[in-house]
């Protein structure tokens, strides 16, 4: 299998340039990741602790565009630009396969966020880029770039282990809508890992799937995110996002999302998330609701910051 058969099993074609656009223009979506829990089960001999999670993915994304080129270059422009060092995950993904391109990073997700934003760019470099790539060389070269690049190269629900590289099928779920609330504030992953000092959590036991977004929530709500705690610690507006979040109406659950500092809320319906990312938008906050990708054609709202 090749990264066209994973492209055109699930991923869509690689979109070409709309009206003004080059014709030699690619572009591949990057959307977030959202884990709807996280347990830290272990620590290995090296350091790096092991978990056990069920990564989602929501209708908002960063683009990377690519055209042929004499050699390998990166524009960054977007929201969340300002905030990238131009030598990041997309160029390295590019470096690993030998990729001469002219390449433009339209950032639209917040850094340093808890929501997969630098492997989801990483991951859809790999697609755009390594077409001659069996699947085997490219979740190789993927995990080589990071742990969460694996789970963002499908961009599809998934149960994740091991340090995030070993990927089970997740259970059916339904439609669902999801609100973001990033407070404009990153947290460093390694510095939430270092505070973080509770007992090892067990691997959550799942069902087949769910029938209902309230079903889905029930048993969500019993189990975690292992890193909230430490990254309040750390930052404590990530306690009033969650708490904004719980206000609105109709929220199924809210949680922070992998090391923060973005938070989620789950919602029956893409319309309630929008309504709700809406009720929360603050100074300085970025939020945003919709489906989550690949849940249906509502696009969803953003707000700030």
């Amino acid at each position: 299998m090749t990264v066209s058969d994973l492209i055109d099993g699930g991923l869509g074609p690689q979109a070409p340039a709309g009206p003004g656009q080059s014709p030699g223009l690619l572009r591949e979506t990057a959307p977030a990741k959202i884990n709807l829990f996280l347990h830290i089960t272990g620590r290995r001999p090296d350091g790096y602790h092991l978990l056990d999670s069920l990564a989602v993915f929501a209708g908002v994304h960063d683009v990377i565009s690519s055209e042929k080129a004499p050699e390998l270059s990166l524009r960054l422009q977007g929201p969340f630009a300002a905030s990238l060092t131009a030598d990041n995950l997309v160029l390295r993904a590019a470096r690993v396969v030998g990729a001469v391109a002219r390449l433009t990073l339209e950032k639209n997700l917040p850094v340093a966020s808890g929501i997969g934003g630098g492997s989801a760019d990483a991951a859809a470099t790999l697609r755009l880029l390594a077409s001659g790539m069996s699947s085997a060389e490219l979740e190789r070269v993927a995990a080589g770039l990071g742990a969460d690049v694996p789970v963002c190269l499908a961009s599809a629900p998934r149960r994740m282990a091991g340090v995030g590289e070993v990927l089970k099928p997740a259970p059916g779920l339904p439609g669902f809508g999801l609100a973001l609330v990033n407070p404009g504030v990153g947290v460093a992953t390694q510095d939430v890992f270092r505070r973080y000092g509770g007992a090892f959590s067990q691997p959550a036991a799942l069902p087949a799937g769910w029938n209902s977004a309230a079903a889905m929530a029930a048993d969500l709500r019993a189990l975690r995110n292992d890193l909230e705690a430490p990254a309040i610690g750390l930052a404590a507006v990530i306690g009033e996002v969650l708490a904004a979040l719980r206000a609105t109406e109709k929220c199924l659950l809210a949680r922070m999302s992998g090391s923060g500092a973005t938070c989620f809320a789950l919602f029956e319906t893409p319309a309630l998330a929008a309504e709700a990312a809406s009720a929360c938008a603050r100074p300085g906050w970025w939020c945003w609701g919709g489906a989550s990708h690949g849940g249906g054609g509502f696009t969803g709202v953003a707000a700030g910051p």
